[in-house]
């Protein structure tokens, strides 16, 4: 690189090898390992650098707070840039850029798919189109329609569809419960608006009621959070109040409230 200057180097996945030194404490296994080594080397080579070498480092890493204190230390990894997931304009021009080759119906709408997608990022929307392309061919469709979107979405976000047989009598108790959602969810004013309500069971849920918000949020105000938890609780709710008692269908439910 400074053979080469002016030019930049770029350490993707630093925490692999720029985790805390000592031992057990940062998962090395001494001196002498490997990692450690080159960690040191990167941290020598870096304390050559000055303004005049026209050398840049960058790096990037989810886990900044396992790398060695030593790499963040002014002159070397001493800026920060917190990359935060798009907002919803930003998920409209990512949608933008992975549509272009992707013939799409007039019935898709691409605001709205970006509306309904909060903290997704690229490689998720990537995902959505793809999945859509996928089924749009299945489908035979000549283009993507708001349908394929729609369900690669709920695929991606809710898991994919199983093919288990299930008992009247648990698709009409699936029913009630998620009805119990859908009408709690209706029914609470700070609740997020309720987008699809389904008994087709996905992952490891029977059945499933998809709410999301109309807009980003970065902070959360009590009362709705509380609303958060009615809705979640409306599920086992409506089991009570039809059934008399309740059965392990409201295990996720709990555990997202608590």
């Amino acid at each position: 690189a400074k053979a080469a200057a002016p030019a930049i180097i770029f350490i993707d996945e630093l925490d692999a090898i720029g985790r805390v030194r000592g031992g057990a404490i940062g998962g090395f296994g001494g001196g002498h390992d490997e990692r450690e080594q080159t960690l040191n080397q990167i941290l020598t080579e870096m304390d050559g650098f000055d303004p005049s070498i026209g050398v840049i480092v960058i790096s990037a890493t989810n886990r900044p707070e396992v790398l060695d204190p030593a790499l963040l230390r002014p002159g070397r990894f001493d800026r920060r840039v917190a990359v935060q997931p798009p907002d919803t304009i930003g998920r409209r021009k990512i949608l933008d850029v992975h549509t272009r080759s992707v013939p799409l119906a007039e019935d898709v709408d691409l605001d709205r798919l970006a509306a309904t997608t909060p903290g997704m990022v690229g490689a998720d929307l990537a995902n959505i189109v793809n999945e859509a392309a996928l089924l749009a061919a299945r489908r035979g469709h000549d283009e993507v329609q708001r349908a394929d979107l729609g369900d690669a979405l709920e695929k991606l976000v809710l898991g994919t569809e199983r093919r288990i047989m299930l008992s009247p009598e648990e698709r009409r108790r699936t029913a009630y419960h998620e009805a119990g959602h859908a009408i709690v969810g209706m029914l609470t004013p700070d609740a997020d608006p309720v987008r699809k309500v389904s008994i087709i069971p996905r992952g490891v849920a029977l059945g499933v009621t998809l709410s999301a918000p109309e807009a980003d949020r970065f902070s959360y105000d009590q009362r709705y959070l509380e609303a958060k938890v009615r809705v979640m609780l409306g599920g086992r709710v409506a089991e009570e109040i039809v059934y008399g008692n309740v059965t392990t269908g409201a295990e996720s439910d709990i555990r997202e409230v608590t």
